[in-house]
């Protein structure tokens, strides 16, 4: 056999066995492309990206507005279909606001999908409190999953049997609610009466028991009027999300009953001086309630903050407060560590070998 036929087929072994070698070393280049979804609650477009492993190594990091994400628009991706992670965004958040988690587990071989939802969003926060964003966002999730299993060009890319959903905050809660959990809205009530400080929260208490006395109800009659809406826009459960990492969840409205249908391994993280959503109140209240976690840790001295993407300059100028961390916490080290126990849990949740 000649010099020349046999580089010539070592070039087309290597060509044909590239994706494997890239999934076998674990690392790969990430692209990004972004996409618009149909909101089912609103009937308007959302905005959002996918994330996923491309054979373009990252050179540095593309701006997108105040963001700066290791990932290249519209890269070629890797043949192959892969599990896929839905990251759902906390109260006024973005599609961007967890740009590194998306960025990490697309350069392990995950598809990772990233929405703005709307109503309840960095834009517009109206629905805030309502019916709409409490039993919407998981059916806007369900939405995002649904268009992109039908979409020509990332239904190749997605194994629909392995699908998990990431959530911060209030997204913690949606990824909660799409595995099957129950909330009680009245517990609100309860809540506000213990922690009057968390403006968060709390903070428009007054003006909402306003809003219910004008009806001629009280608040208690308002929220069991909103338990009766809880299957307004359809089932709140999703069977195609296979595992939740939820960090820093909203949970305060889960009672003991809240995960008895839960079948779905959850991960809880949570910070440990979380002054907007107490863990005591939240993610340590229901890890007792969840059959099926799978785990729950705890950043230390960290606030409610700490899961954003470390910030840019410009961010840092513009929401501060979000963007700065108590003494002794480090919010790169943290996402690091966050990072690849979100991996690790995807991985064996989802059955993923060699990525």
């Amino acid at each position: 056999m000649s010099t020349a036929r046999t580089l010539s087929r070592l070039t087309l072994l290597f060509a044909l066995l590239f994706p494997l070698s890239a999934l076998a070393s674990g690392i790969t280049g990430v692209g990004i492309s972004a996409i618009k979804v149909t909101d089912p609650v609103s009937g308007k477009l959302a905005d959002g990206y996918v994330f996923y492993p491309s054979t373009q190594p990252v050179r540095g990091t593309t701006p997108l507005g105040p963001y700066n994400v290791a990932a290249t628009p519209n890269a070629p991706a890797i043949p192959g279909a892969r599990p896929m992670v839905v990251i759902s965004h906390g109260n006024g958040g973005s599609d961007l606001g967890h740009h590194d988690l998306a960025t990490y587990l697309a350069s392990h071989g995950f598809v990772v999908a990233t929405f703005n939802q709307l109503g309840d969003y960095f834009r517009d926060t109206s629905k805030v409190g309502t019916i709409d964003v409490l039993a919407g966002r998981p059916i806007q999730v369900k939405a995002v999953i649904t268009m992109l299993l039908h979409d020509p060009r990332w239904k190749r890319l997605i194994d629909p049997n392995r699908i998990g959903v990431a959530g911060f905050s209030a997204g913690g809660y949606t990824g909660l609610m799409l595995a099957g959990a129950r909330p009680r809205f009245s517990r609100f009530i309860a809540f506000c009466d213990r922690y009057r400080q968390d403006n968060e929260v709390c903070g428009k208490r007054r003006q909402f028991e306003a809003a219910a006395a004008r009806q001629g109800k009280t608040p208690t009659q308002v929220f069991e009027d909103m338990q009766g809406q809880l299957g307004r826009y359809g089932a709140t459960a999703d069977p195609r999300v296979k595992a939740v990492f939820a960090m820093a969840p909203l949970s305060l409205i889960f009672g003991k009953h809240g995960f008895d249908h839960v079948r779905t391994p959850i991960f809880l993280y949570y910070g440990q001086h979380d002054s907007v959503l107490p863990p005591e109140a939240n993610a340590r209240h229901i890890a007792p309630l969840i059959k099926t976690l799978y785990a729950i840790k705890q950043v230390p001295h960290a606030d409610h903050w700490v899961f954003l993407s470390p910030c840019s300059a410009e961010l840092a100028r513009d929401i501060r407060p979000l963007c700065t961390d108590p003494p002794g916490v480090d919010r790169a080290k943290v996402h690091a560590q966050v990072d690849a126990d979100a991996l690790a849990f995807f991985r064996k949740t989802l059955g993923v070998k060699g990525l």
